[in-house]
C-alpha cells in the first residue's frame, strides 16, 4: 500500500512532520529519499520539533549521524557518504534502541535497514510544492499511514 500527499508550503510540510512525531515510537524508522533540495532535511528539522528537541538540526552531513533529545531521544542519519562503503557503523545499536531515527539516502545502507520502517520519497513539483509518497513496511507502519493521512 502506498499513501501520497502533496504539501503546498513549508508550513503544511512541517504541519505534517510535526503530525507524524506525535505518532512515533522508540524504535521507528523512517528513511528519507529525495533529490538535493528536496526537502528531507527541512522535513526531518520539523519532525524533530515535533519530538520535542530543542536544539537547532542539521544535516549530519560529515558526521553521518547526529542525536538529539527530545520526548523520544532523535538519532538523524546522513549516509549519502558512505556510497562506496560496507562499514557496519553500529546499524542495531541505532535502530532496536530507545531513538525513533530518521536515515537520509537510505537506500545506500538498504541492507542495513530495519525490515519494518516507513519509507518516504520527496518530490520537488514547485518552489515550495512537495510531493510525499509513503511507503510503509509492516502492519505498525500501514497503520500509522492511515492516521497520518485522515
Amino acid at each position: 500500500m502506498i499513501f501520497e500527499k502533496i504539501m503546498n508550503s513549508l508550513e503544511d510540510t512541517e504541519r505534517f512532520a510535526i503530525k507524524l512525531a506525535n505518532l512515533l515510537m522508540a524504535q521507528d524508522t523512517i528513511t528519507l529519499e529525495g533529490d538535493l533540495g528536496a526537502g528531507k532535511t527541512t522535513f526531518t528539522k520539523a519532525l524533530a520539533k515535533g519530538l520535542g528537541v530543542t536544539r537547532t538540526v542539521n544535516s549530519p552531513t560529515f558526521t553521518i549521524v547526529k542525536q538529539y533529545e527530545g520526548r523520544l531521544p532523535f538519532n538523524h542519519l546522513d549516509v549519502y557518504r558512505l556510497a562506496e562503503s560496507d562499514e557496519d557503523l553500529g546499524w542495531d545499536e541505532l535502530f532496536y534502541g530507545d531513538a525513533v531515527s530518521v536515515v537520509e539516502w537510505a537506500h545506500l545502507i538498504e541492507q542495513d535497514l530495519p525490515k519494518e520502517r516507513l519509507g518516504i520519497e520527496i518530490y520537488r513539483i514547485g518552489e515550495n510544492e512537495r510531493r510525499f509518497v509513503l511507503m510503509p513496511y509492516g502492519k505498525r507502519y500501514e497503520a500509522l499511514c492511515e492516521e497520518l493521512m485522515r
